[in-house]
C-alpha cells in the first residue's frame, strides 16, 4: 500500500507542474482514470488469453496497450501529442461509449 501511496504522491507532484490542471480534485480524478484504464488493460489481456474470440468494448486506438505502453520503438506518445490524444480522443471516446448496466463485458462477434 505504501508503494501506491508514494506513486500517487509522485504523480500528483508531477501533475502540479502541468498547465491546465486545476487543483487536487482534478488531479485525483485523472489519476483514478489512468489507474482504471491500466488495470482494465491487464484484465483484457487475461480475457484475450482465455478466449480467442474476445473483443474489447474499447476502440483499438483507445486501448491502453495501443497508446500508453512504451514499446521502446521511439513512437510512444509524449508531451503535447499525448495531451492532445488524451483530451481530444481518449476521454471523448470513452465518454461516448454506449455503456450501461446491461452492457456485456465483451462484444459479441
Amino acid at each position: 500500500m505504501s508503494n501506491l501511496t508514494g506513486f500517487v504522491k509522485r504523480l500528483r507532484d508531477i501533475m502540479r507542474n502541468d498547465a491546465g490542471i486545476n487543483g487536487d480534485a482534478q488531479r485525483i480524478e485523472q489519476i483514478a482514470w489512468m489507474l482504471f484504464l491500466k488495470v482494465y488493460d491487464a484484465k483484457e489481456q487475461d480475457w484475450e488469453w482465455d478466449d480467442e474470440e474476445y473483443t474489447s468494448i474499447i476502440p483499438e486506438e483507445c486501448r491502453w496497450q495501443n497508446w500508453a505502453h512504451d514499446d521502446k520503438s521511439g513512437t510512444a506518445l509524449t508531451g503535447d501529442k499525448l495531451l492532445d490524444f488524451v483530451n481530444n480522443t481518449l476521454f471523448p471516446t470513452l465518454k461516448n461509449l454506449p455503456v450501461d448496466a446491461s452492457t456485456p463485458i465483451k462484444k459479441a462477434i
